[in-house]
């Protein structure tokens, strides 16, 4: 067995970054991890400091199903990566989350070509080589 500290990335693996620990760490228990905002109660993506909506700065984090819709797709068809020259054709989506996010991804389960707009979506997930894992969708059902 390999070792994940060994193994080798089949894909960019995003930065550690100091200010998303509390969200790197729930995906090392495959747990999605959405800010939200404590003052008027409403999700949004990308963390920062501040609620997009109000500016509080109270922001708390919360469970998400990882239920959603896919909002757009674009199937690649030439890698935008050489890591991920054994993934094509795959598909880019952006996934409105029933939580109110949208979040950018890949879809697995499928093949890319048939990701549609309006398609229903579940979260599932790859794991990356130091233990984190990486939201993907596949099709819900």
């Amino acid at each position: 067995m390999t070792d994940a500290k060994e193994a080798t990335p089949s894909r960019i693996e995003p930065p550690l970054d100091p200010d998303l620990a509390t969200f790197w760490d729930g995906t090392r228990e495959k747990q999605l991890l959405i800010p939200t905002c404590r003052s008027c109660g409403k999700a949004f993506w990308y963390p920062r400091a501040t609620c997009p909506h109000c500016l509080s700065a109270d922001i708390e984090w919360r469970s998400s199903s990882g239920d959603g819709e896919v909002a757009a797709v674009s199937v690649m068809h030439r890698p935008a990566n050489p890591l991920m020259a054994d993934k094509v054709p795959y598909a880019v989506v952006l996934v409105d989350l029933d939580d109110g996010v949208r979040l950018m991804s890949n879809t697995t389960g499928i093949d890319a070509t048939a990701v549609t707009v309006g398609m229903r979506v579940a979260l599932t997930w790859e794991p990356l080589t130091d233990g984190r894992n990486l939201w993907l969708f596949e099709p819900a059902g």
